[in-house]
């Protein structure tokens, strides 16, 4: 776990990385089918210091990484902390307490890359990395039929049906280091977009229009 003070720059990027009070939404693997998740991975929270103390605040204390990524990804929109910031990135959870207080990072699982996705009709937003509890889809708790391919070899990653969570996001955790393409169908409408799961790539897809 790697702990550290923000401010200034440090704070202004964490917040202008991820989705910040724009009017979508998004998902991850949930109870109901939603995702593929792996077995639970990643740093797991600190039992002590200011880190711990951020956690607990939350009720975060004791998950690992991905356990947290999950919960909160999953929270109703009018239950998610608006003092917490939580960005994900491709190989770390970043938490903080608010944009200008401190930071703690937390590993993600080394063979696994979360991927969340906000599949819009009408209007959308910017979005590198996706922020649990900031980012906002147009789609809110609506079907959806997704399907992710792996383009190196056809591997079907991802095919269900589902539904996107109450931030209009749904999320997969898929392998690390992939190029995959995903299409997303809804009220006979369908969209694609080309993903990658790399060191450098977004975790937050937004571009996705349905037509």
């Amino acid at each position: 776990m790697r702990y550290t003070a923000m401010a200034g720059l440090a704070a202004t990027a964490l917040v202008l990385t991820a989705c910040a009070g724009s009017e979508e939404q998004s998902a991850l693997p949930d109870e109901t089918g939603n995702g593929t998740a792996g077995e639970a991975g990643g740093e797991a929270a600190p039992e002590s210091g200011p880190g711990a103390e951020l956690l607990a605040e939350h009720g975060l204390d004791g998950l690992t990484a991905e356990e947290i990524v999950d919960r909160l990804d999953l929270l109703p929109v009018d239950e998610r902390p608006t003092d917490l910031v939580a960005s994900v990135r491709s190989d770390v959870l970043v938490l903080a307490d608010g944009p200008e207080g401190e930071e703690i990072e937390l590993g993600l699982p080394e063979d696994l890359f979360y991927l969340s996705m906000a599949p819009y009709v009408g209007h959308t937003h910017d979005c590198f990395f996706h922020n649990l509890t900031s980012c906002l889809g147009e789609l809110r708790g609506e079907a959806v039929s997704v399907t992710v391919t792996d383009d190196s070899d056809g591997t079907v990653l991802v095919e269900e049906e589902g539904t996107t969570f109450d931030n209009g996001f749904v999320g997969y955790w898929l392998p690390r280091g992939v190029h995959a393409t995903v299409t997303v169908e809804h009220e006979g409408r369908s969209g694609t977009a080309r993903v990658s799961t790399g060191e450098d790539d977004p975790t937050c897809l937004t571009t996705l229009e349905l037509s």
